[in-house]
């Protein structure tokens, strides 16, 4: 049976042993019957541990675990949903140096556990347009030039040098798109647009020059920061992605201090992730990350 809690003590309550751990993720995981994650056939027999299955068609043997991001994991699956807690409700995330010492792993462990976790919530993405009033903005993701070592240095003080760049898109009351652009152009950027808002869309932007042109597919309006103005008729603005945006650079700043860029579309995904499922409650979300563990992320593909 799948079990529902509000705290964190509560859910601790509810898995008192690894077992009850367990039997929580199965009901999760096999909602819809049991399968097998090799062959898919639903000719599955279970032995009396209850942590250990086989297949009736292809005779291999499982636990519950195969074929997600769990797989050959020698964390118990009660520290597990500790992390996922934690990841899940703080809305800054949590630190793998934090998570080590809350769950009682090494700070690798917990660093590769939290990228298992950042993969699970990628498997599964926000597919559905965007439309009504939309919100959509650019922002550049690193470090200022005056914190950097001098070999780390680009020349640039003000802009993108040396950064990523980042578009974002809110629908307001609704879901949020992010994604690292390769550069800002016009093409590059509307291109992103249309792939993610449906046409006849109102859309709020700032003065930036990729953003010209999306006028006759959708009603663009546009707020000329540089000019002092940031709200125009009590509706035109930005704020709400420009407050996106505020909360993922906090995160980084008080939280992980530093992004490898080779891992920022991980952290700007969890982050997504996590803002689209915020009006949930806390124990949802967890369940909601459970559901969409399936896919295996292995320590050298993680680093390769």
């Amino acid at each position: 049976m799948i079990q529902q809690f509000d705290t964190l003590f509560q859910m601790m309550q509810a898995f008192p042993d690894e077992q009850s751990a367990i039997d929580h993720f199965t009901a999760i995981r096999w909602k819809n019957g049991p399968f097998c994650p090799q062959c898919g056939s639903t000719k599955v027999y279970h032995f009396s541990d209850k942590r250990t299955h086989k297949c009736g068609d292809c005779r291999k043997r499982f636990s519950i675990k195969v074929g997600t991001i769990f797989e050959d994991s020698k964390i118990e699956l009660r520290k597990w949903l500790l992390a996922i807690w934690l990841i899940t409700s703080h809305k800054k995330g949590i630190a793998s140096t934090q998570l080590a010492k809350d769950i009682g792993v090494t700070q690798k462990t917990a660093w590769f556990m939290t990228h298992r976790l950042r993969h699970a919530i990628a498997t599964k993405s926000f597919n559905r347009p965007l439309s009504g009033e939309i919100e959509s903005d650019e922002t550049f993701i690193g470090g200022k030039e005056k914190n950097k070592h001098a070999w780390q240095r680009t020349g640039g003080k003000q802009g993108g040098s040396g950064k990523v760049a980042v578009l974002g898109m809110l629908e307001r009351g609704g879901e949020l798109r992010t994604e690292i652009t390769p550069n800002l152009r016009a093409a590059t950027v509307q291109d992103r647009i249309r792939d993610n808002v449906e046409p006849g869309s109102a859309i709020m932007t700032d003065e930036h020059g990729a953003f010209l042109g999306l006028q006759g597919d959708y009603n663009h309006h546009r707020v000329n920061h540089s000019a002092g103005e940031y709200v125009r008729h009590f509706c035109l603005h930005t704020n709400g992605i420009e407050s996106v945006w505020a909360l993922f650079k906090r995160q980084i700043v008080g939280t992980h201090h530093f992004l490898s860029p080779k891992h920022l579309s991980r952290y700007l995904g969890e982050m997504t992730w996590r803002f689209n499922l915020r009006e949930m409650g806390e124990g949802s979300r967890v369940n909601a990350l459970l559901a969409q563990t399936t896919g295996r992320l292995t320590y050298q593909d993680l680093i390769a």
